[in-house]
């Protein structure tokens, strides 16, 4: 074990935590694609569904070097679903809500792990099996938190970004659209660069982490 720790002491999570993590991610990344996909269909644009992205097989979602470097870096992405706007009944708001579609699959998803693991815990009570099952919602909770804020991001390509540009007048949704080589840029370096990544997004991704969690604490007191 302290071989392969050795080896694998440049990922982002504990080894031990892989499986969970990786697991969780197979299925958040997936909800989330699906969800803009779904969405897109239903306010008109059938581009994703003519392209197979209209379905929950990972396989057709996730971004080899995305998921990888998520465990490597903390971060990544699965591949983009396509959405053509002139098909959208109504380009902003069909364009918003596809946007939003992603990260609050990611919330729901939390919130879905939040009551599974209260009603396992409370009808199978505490042992060794269920400590492992609770390990992992542990996980799967905290990784769709964190990529539910982490997508509200302002900054392209993310889906905080994308939500601006749909609720702005076109003449500043043109000018962010010249912006938007530069901002993925900027944003790169936010993330990358400790120092930055301190003072810029990592409160605010811990303000939203927090508001999450407050949310689902609400939820658990609720029903546990």
């Amino acid at each position: 074990m302290d071989f392969l720790e050795g080896i694998f002491s440049f990922l982002a999570f504990r080894l031990e935590d892989l499986p969970f993590v990786i697991i969780t991610l197979v299925i958040a990344f997936t909800v989330h694609e699906f969800a803009h996909a779904f969405v897109a269909y239903k306010m008109g644009d059938p581009t994703a569904k003519n392209e197979g992205r209209l379905t929950l097989n990972p396989l057709v979602h996730l971004d080899p070097i995305g998921t990888l470097l998520i465990l490597l870096a903390g971060f990544g992405w699965a591949r983009p679903v396509p959405v053509n706007r002139f098909r959208l009944r109504n380009p902003r708001l069909g364009g918003v809500l596809i946007s939003l579609a992603g990260p609050l699959s990611n919330l729901l998803l939390a919130i879905i792990g939040v009551i599974l693991q209260v009603i396992i815990i409370k009808f199978a009570g505490v042992n060794v099996g269920t400590e492992f099952i609770n390990e992992f919602f542990n996980i799967f909770i905290w990784l769709n938190a964190i990529l539910t804020v982490f997508n509200l991001i302002p900054l392209p390509p993310l889906d905080g970004f994308r939500i601006i540009q749909d609720l702005v007048d076109n003449q500043t949704r043109s000018k962010l659209g010249q912006f938007e080589v530069y901002g993925s840029i900027i944003f790169l370096v936010l993330v990358l660069v400790d120092p930055l990544y301190n003072v810029t997004l990592r409160p605010y991704m811990e303000f939203g982490i927090n508001w999450i969690y407050e949310l689902l604490s609400m939820i658990y007191n609720l029903i546990g």
